[in-house]
């Protein structure tokens, strides 16, 4: 355990300080925080900033990235991707997951992220049957993490049908579908199997409108003790908000907002497809919009309104989700080029108290991955994790940039990947670029996929 960490520069939860000596508990958080310090011991680094959260991960999604790019006999949208996926989920066992969420997460940590939200939805057996510990795939997502020593929010996710109205599960579903009792015992299971560790918290995941209806995911919010965070997918497809709109004669976000308590618990994924009111009215509640620009470029989803959002305060946060890219820094250009495209106007997500849109970005997503992530993630400062990068300052793209102007240039100026060290509870992870099981992982991620294709 580091339990000393020196940087030139740092920000801190009250902005840029110089100098400044961290200490970390024995736990992993932050102690004390020293401005103005000389190095005395502990390790020495140029720039510290906050690790960022991934708030949505589908992890045996990232076996399959880059298979669903064959153009099909019809046109090609989020529902023909969704057939391809659930071909390949069909062969998927416990191991198999393992060995992928432990090369993801390795992955995720050197690009930055120190913990992750595991939107876990395969729950059973190739047959639908349920495993005989019936936690079994959520636990070997969160066994990986712990291999790999990423931080890990579990959350189970919540099946039941196949459309709205309550329409019967489609055959390629069964590995998903839980009563409300099955789902209420796997995250007893996760809780159980996460309690005292300070690395870890477990969450619910309610799939989608589709997938769930009111009585059952009232029925499982109430039978539950304390939830830390509730995610959901929502209104990220034109269809989606048809059908919604068809079987209940409201939007998406509008049926949720009327029929549920949202508050800061609740993170709603993708909500692309709003209406102004909607909009207003998400941003008001304060919950958290999970917004994954890659993935939602990559399905043809569509932008989510950022400018209006974010006008009014809203809160929000980045997923790598379908793991079609894994870096912070791509989600977050890709948000505001989103909507440079859309206006025609640059900067357009930047502050009036943060005039330099690589800082707003940075702190937008740390703020609200740490509030969905129902963890004390996301800041330097007293009592948070020690949850830390560091950038290589000496690369071309870095040199001579100092504080705001050094994020804009992380974020803005190219494509390699320039974090150097990761820290996670105060251990240093990554360091130099590498993690120290990498080799070992990737190994083991290979013979997975050769299994697979066989």
């Amino acid at each position: 355990m580091t339990t000393k960490i020196w940087a030139a520069s740092a920000l801190l939860s009250t902005g840029w300080a110089d100098a400044v000596e961290i200490s970390i508990d024995e736990y992993g958080n932050i102690g004390s925080i020293s401005p103005d310090s000389a190095h005395v011991s502990g390790d020495r680094v140029e720039v510290l900033l906050p690790a960022i959260p991934n708030v949505h991960s589908h992890a045996h999604q990232r076996a399959m990235a880059g298979l669903g790019e064959r153009a099909g006999d019809s046109e090609d949208s989020f529902w023909t991707w969704r057939k391809v996926m659930y071909h390949y989920l069909q062969r998927i066992q416990p191991e198999h997951l393992f060995n992928i969420a432990a090369q993801l997460y390795v992955e995720m940590l050197k690009s930055g992220y120190s913990c992750v939200g595991e939107f876990q939805y395969l729950h059973h057996d190739v047959d639908g049957k349920p495993y005989a510990d019936p936690a079994e795939m959520s636990l070997q997502c969160l066994q990986a993490a712990r291999s790999a020593g990423i931080g890990f929010t579990a959350l189970p996710v919540l099946y039941r049908f196949g459309g709205f109205g309550s329409i019967a599960p489609a055959q390629g579903q069964k590995r998903f579908i839980n009563s409300a009792e099955g789902f209420i015992d796997i995250v007893q299971r996760l809780q159980q199997a996460c309690a005292g560790d300070a690395n870890a918290a477990v969450g619910i995941a309610p799939h989608s409108l589709r997938a769930i209806d009111r009585e059952l995911l009232s029925e499982v919010i109430d039978d539950l003790d304390e939830v830390p965070t509730i995610h959901i997918h929502i209104a990220e497809q034109t269809r989606e908000v048809d059908d919604c709109v068809g079987w209940s004669g409201q939007r998406p976000v509008a049926w949720l907002l009327d029929n549920f308590t949202v508050d800061s618990r609740w993170c709603l994924i993708h909500a692309t497809h709003m209406e102004a009111d909607e909009t207003a009215a998400m941003a008001r509640s304060g919950c958290v919009a999970g917004l994954c620009p890659t993935t939602e470029a990559n399905l043809g989803d569509g932008f989510f309104n950022a400018v209006d959002y974010l006008r009014q305060q809203g809160h929000w946060a980045i997923g790598s989700d379908s793991h079609i890219s894994i870096d912070p820094v791509e989600e977050l250009r890709w948000l505001e080029y989103g909507m440079r495209l859309q206006t025609r106007r640059r900067n357009v997500l930047a502050s009036a108290t943060a005039v330099n849109t690589g800082r707003n970005l940075l702190e937008g997503a740390l703020a609200g991955g740490a509030q969905a992530c129902g963890r004390a993630i996301g800041r330097i400062a007293p009592g948070c994790r020690a949850d830390l990068l560091v950038l290589d300052c000496d690369h071309p793209r870095l040199y001579g940039r100092r504080r705001d102007d050094l994020i804009d240039s992380w974020i803005f100026s190219g494509n390699e990947n320039l974090v150097r060290d990761v820290y996670v509870g105060g251990k240093r992870l990554i360091e130099n670029g590498r993690h120290a099981n990498e080799d070992m992982i990737a190994r083991n991620y290979r013979d997975t996929l050769d299994a697979l294709a066989g």
